[in-house]
């Protein structure tokens, strides 16, 4: 019955490449997504890894504060999403006096980890408030 969510934002990393990596994620448990996390070759995994592990130390945080028993094996990623940030703008200097312009691009990663009772109980109220109408 715990949920709890981890974000980091203004990471300069571009939302693109961030995506890659969330994708491999989503829906694993969470101990299994710090493994592919840890072995995985892109630049954008570092900075996920450490967001997955926040989010797994949040939810033990929450469950000690609710006096719930927490399992961290039993908790998986139950969202994961990458938005776009503030892109940071830059010149360059070209031929002839040009300019051009380089954007470095950030991105606000979110982590939503849940326990399996919390995906089955909103579920339950989903159809319970369908069965009602």
């Amino acid at each position: 019955m715990v949920e709890s969510i981890a974000r980091v934002r203004h990471i300069r990393v571009t939302p693109q490449k961030a995506r890659r990596v969330v994708a491999l994620i989503k829906g694993k448990q969470a101990q299994e997504a710090l493994a592919i996390l840890k072995f995985a070759p892109q630049g954008a995994s570092e900075p996920i890894y450490k967001l997955v592990h926040a989010a797994i130390a949040n939810a033990s945080v929450k469950a000690d504060r609710d006096g719930e028993y927490l399992d961290e094996q039993d908790l998986y990623v139950k969202n994961a999403y990458v938005d776009e940030g503030t892109t940071l703008k830059r010149f360059q200097p070209r031929a002839q006096g040009r300019a051009f312009q380089i954007k470095k691009r950030t991105s606000h990663i979110t982590v939503v980890l849940a326990t399996p009772e919390v995906a089955d109980a909103a579920a339950e109220t989903a159809t319970t408030k369908k069965a009602s109408k």
